[in-house]
């Protein structure tokens, strides 16, 4: 196993407190590790803007990870594909794609490994398109004893093992589900009206397989409008509305930040194509950014999006100064329910990017939190909010997960020496 000193998130916002990293090549060097003693964690891409996988003992890469079976295998009979946990979403949908098969859904960014991607239910858009955690039916993983446990749907400690912030062990393998593949073509929309947005809500996020609405919450409603259909492969689908709630048609392509180069951005102007070329937001040969952001989340019951809209755009003077873009986009309800995933019904979430002050960007949280609190809304577990530092914010979003308690004893089963925990797991868990 190659050490490699603590090292920094993504972001740059956060420097772990691990003593170093390691990157074990084989299982046996994996579970030598786990058996041997004190504080693990398993560390993907670092793209959490928390300490959701900190520890002050050793993170563990499965950038070399090699278990004797292909990283990517898709099964002809039942369409599922094994994951090596280590592999970034981009990489993985190439051989996705290769054997006629697709994930209902990504990410905005390909670039995340697929491992940490579920454990904090991260998602990505559509009315009917569930998390990435939802598509999960099997996993592998490494307990604190050394030994291997594998999961599969159906099983008791399933629901809780999926979405678990890496507080059972270190996951080594997933399984996901998978459907014929499709096209994707992508057709843009500018100027939609706060007044469209809360009259036409559910048509609007209806009108495609995948809509994201980008917003700075000043008076002008959503700045730009990104519908995502889904195609036959080689159609060429159906040509977009002039004239959307009143939003007009891009006529050029656009990058969702004002003023940036949109060659990052996946291909727009109805240029269909593979799913995994065009359902992310930005394409995998390119780094969208340098992490020079911060990144916050809320998730919202979809019966209480227009309330939270209102809710938050009296705070638009204070959120704009401080914001890159914001995006508004919807989530379906989870195939079977996840002990500590937000979408046990149907979700809007309210992302926002923001420029790198996290001084400012912590004093408003409390804010956005209080307005958004009495209407039920959650965080995204791997992006900043008041709970991350706040014991009291804290316990009012574990009490939103009626199955905490029982995720909280599950991770005391699995790890009973709290080897697993370090910074936010470590404060979630001892509520």
């Amino acid at each position: 196993m190659r050490p490699d000193a603590a090292t920094v998130n993504w972001a740059r916002n956060l420097t772990y407190s691990s003593s170093d990293v390691v990157h074990p090549r084989t299982p046996g060097e994996l579970q030598a590790l786990a058996a041997r003693g004190g504080r693990v964690k398993g560390l993907g891409s670092r793209h959490s803007f928390g300490d959701v996988a900190d520890t002050t003992g050793t993170h563990v890469s499965l950038d070399a990870f090699d278990d004797g079976r292909p990283p990517v295998e898709v099964d002809a009979a039942t369409g599922v594909v094994s994951i090596a946990a280590g592999r970034r979403y981009g990489d993985v949908t190439r051989s996705v794609q290769a054997a006629g098969r697709a994930l209902a859904n990504l990410a905005s960014l390909p670039h995340i490994s697929v491992a940490g991607s579920v454990a904090t239910a991260t998602h990505g858009s559509g009315d009917d398109v569930g998390s990435l955690a939802s598509a999960v039916v099997g996993l592998e993983l490494v307990t604190g004893d050394g030994e291997v446990r594998a999961l599969r749907r159906g099983d008791p400690d399933f629901p809780g093992a999926v979405v678990a912030l890496g507080a059972l062990g270190v996951v080594t393998r997933l399984e996901l589900e998978t459907v014929p593949t499709f096209d994707v073509r992508q057709d843009l929309h500018v100027g939609l009206s706060w007044d469209a947005i809360t009259a036409h809500l559910d048509e609007i996020t209806g009108s495609a397989y995948s809509v994201s609405l980008f917003t700075d919450w000043g008076p002008d409603g959503a700045q730009q409008v990104w519908r995502k259909s889904r195609l036959a492969p080689g159609a060429a689908g159906e040509a977009p509305p002039a004239d959307f709630f009143g939003a007009r048609l891009a006529s050029t392509p656009l990058h969702m930040l004002d003023g940036v180069d949109p060659a990052h951005c996946t291909p727009q102007l109805g240029e269909a194509g593979p799913w995994n070329e065009r359902l992310a937001h930005f394409r995998l040969e390119f780094t969208p950014s340098n992490g020079a952001e911060l990144q916050t989340e809320y998730l919202v019951p979809r019966a209480n999006v227009l309330d939270a809209i209102e809710a938050l755009r009296p705070l638009g003077p204070r959120i704009g100064p401080l914001l890159q873009v914001s995006e508004i986009r919807t989530v379906a309800t989870d195939r079977e329910p996840l002990w500590l995933s937000p979408f046990d019904g149907p979700t809007v979430a309210l992302h926002f990017t923001w420029s790198p002050l996290p001084d400012d960007v912590g004093q408003l949280l409390p804010h956005l939190e209080s307005a958004l609190a009495p209407l039920g809304a959650r965080p995204h577990w791997g992006k900043l909010s008041h709970a991350v530092t706040d014991r009291a914010a804290l316990r009012a979003v574990a009490a939103r997960y009626p199955r905490f308690d029982d995720f909280r004893a599950l991770a005391e089963r699995y790890d009973p020496a709290g080897r697993f925990r370090g910074g936010f797991v470590e404060r979630l868990l001892s509520l």
